[in-house]
């Protein structure tokens, strides 16, 4: 498993700890001065050890979308509050790509409706946190994330 950390965190942020903890996920340091420098990280990331899922969370959403807009990534995904519009992308998901998009209703920093535009046209799923904010830390408590992990197969290295 990769992680694609946020523009504000890095390798030692909660979900990435939290991440290696349960799942031996490895989290590349993003180049946060721009997505296409930050693609250039997670294209190496992903070339040199294919994952099984691509994790991607706000800033890193937007990388793992260009990944999968690029055929780079063709995996399953999962992406928390990608923040692809916010940062001026148009990236669209891929009509086939296999993706869930968490999304909290209170996301103060990354529109509802950023995630629902990405989703259109795709059958990704959209699952929305009732009361989640944009850091989404609930959804590592409260098993959301584990659920849907395994709803993808991937299984865990510690509960």
């Amino acid at each position: 498993m990769i992680f694609l950390h946020g523009l504000e965190s890095g390798p030692r942020g909660t979900k990435a700890r939290w991440l290696a903890e349960h799942y031996g996920a490895t989290t590349p340091k993003l180049d946060t001065s721009s997505v296409k420098a930050a693609l250039a990280v997670a294209r190496r990331a992903v070339a040199e050890v294919p994952p099984d899922v691509v994790v991607a969370s706000s800033f890193g959403g937007a990388v793992a979308v260009a990944l999968l807009a690029e055929g780079v990534w063709t995996g399953p995904t999962v992406l928390i509050a990608p923040a692809t519009r916010r940062l001026g992308r148009d990236d669209r998901l891929p009509a086939n790509a296999r993706v869930v998009v968490l999304h909290g209703s209170a996301d103060e920093v990354i529109p509802l409706n950023d995630s629902r535009f990405l989703v259109e046209g795709s059958r990704a799923d959209l699952r929305i946190v009732a009361g989640g904010n944009h850091r989404l830390n609930i959804i590592l408590k409260d098993g959301t994330l584990a659920g849907v992990l395994s709803a993808l197969g991937v299984v865990a290295t510690r509960p």
